[in-house]
């Protein structure tokens, strides 16, 4: 078994995406991402590449366009207000089918808000805050071993996708130290055999490639859009992930995701001690959203609960899965603030007392 070392949860993203063959990384500093772009400033040259940091976050977004584009595999970074200042550059990556990962470390908003963990950017993340038809696909990590883990699959599928893959984590998740386990380092590729739509030298050896964003006849757009989506409808049968546990005998099951859902499992500790079982369902990804997770449950549950760090930006998706067979309540803290165990679990005692 490889040895296990200890790495803060920022540190470990950054160490993942070199390790998945990233070359490339633009960003600029906010809390509480920061431990991520300097690790990249200090260990990105050391393997050949190429670290930028942007002027702004718009700028950031919009560097790593064009290395994308060219062929490059890339990396970009940010916490929430500095995501907001990006979703026109994003876009433009789903508009021209430019593969690139992202990572969000969310703190409290909206607005400037605070440098405290929170979730409140789930419909930034899963609905899209750029203009038109396209779709992020989101995972979201709950440990620092999982976010190792996920950023070397989340270029897996932007690579196969074509398309942004988000890594949307908190200040929990990318501050916080666990050991973990360094996954294998991928060898570097080809630009021209695995990316043969990339901006590159061709030496009048092939037709020229051309990017672009821009379609004046609305025929031509809709072609276009049309000619993409079918990947989605492809990533919501084969992409949606997420951990269930105990769903057959739950009297109620907890949905949350991220930090939060490691909250969640110690209310259900709690809970256990008093004699009422409860379930969690945690999503891996935020979107695809795995819906089927909900067929699982049993027919003993009575209520769901959705655990979050926000004002209940879930619950739609919790909707959508339940298909009105259950009442669905909420729990939550907001604005950086953290939700305990005794206080889920507490809400979960009054969600099933409230049912009598």
């Amino acid at each position: 078994m490889s040895e296990k070392i200890l790495m803060k949860g920022n540190e470990a993203l950054a160490c993942a995406a070199m390790l998945s063959g990233c070359r490339y990384y633009f960003g600029y500093p906010i809390t509480p991402q920061n431990e991520l772009i300097e690790y990249m400033s200090r260990e990105l040259e050391k393997v050949g590449g190429s670290f930028v940091q942007a002027e702004s976050e718009i700028a950031a977004i919009n560097m790593a366009y064009g290395a994308a584009c060219a062929g490059g595999k890339v990396l970009v970074s940010s916490a929430s207000p500095g995501i907001a200042l990006m979703q026109e550059g994003i876009s433009f990556f789903c508009s021209v089918e430019a593969p690139m990962v992202l990572v969000n470390v969310s703190r409290g908003g909206p607005g400037v808000g605070n440098i405290q963990p929170a979730q409140a950017d789930y419909f930034q993340a899963t609905r899209g805050g750029g203009n038109g038809d396209y779709h992020v696909i989101v995972y979201a990590p709950s440990s620092v071993q999982e976010s190792m883990d996920l950023m070397e699959k989340a270029y897996e599928v932007s690579e196969s996708y074509r398309n942004p893959v988000m890594i949307l984590a908190d200040g929990v998740i990318g501050q916080m130290m666990e050991p973990v386990i360094l996954p294998e380092a991928k060898a570097l590729e080809n630009i021209e055999k695995t990316r043969p739509w990339a901006i590159v030298g061709h030496k009048d050896k092939r037709k020229r490639n051309v990017i672009k964003s821009l379609f004046p006849k609305p025929q031509d757009l809709e072609e276009r859009i049309n000619g993409y989506w079918g990947k989605y409808e492809k990533a919501k049968r084969e992409l949606a992930e997420y951990e269930a546990h105990g769903l057959t005998d739950a009297q109620i099951v907890f949905v949350a995701y991220g930090s939060t859902a490691r909250v969640v499992e110690e209310a259900r500790e709690i809970l256990e001690g008093q004699g009422i079982k409860a379930g969690l369902i945690r999503p891996i990804t935020l979107w695809p959203y795995p819906y089927k997770a909900f067929d699982e449950i049993g027919d003993k549950t009575k209520v769901i609960l959705s655990v979050e760090l926000s004002q209940g930006q879930m619950l739609d998706d919790i909707m959508i899965g339940t298909k009105g067979r259950w009442p669905v309540e909420l729990a939550k803290r907001v604005g950086g603030m953290l939700i305990t165990p005794i206080e889920v679990a507490e809400a979960a005692k009054s969600a099933l007392g409230r049912l009598k």
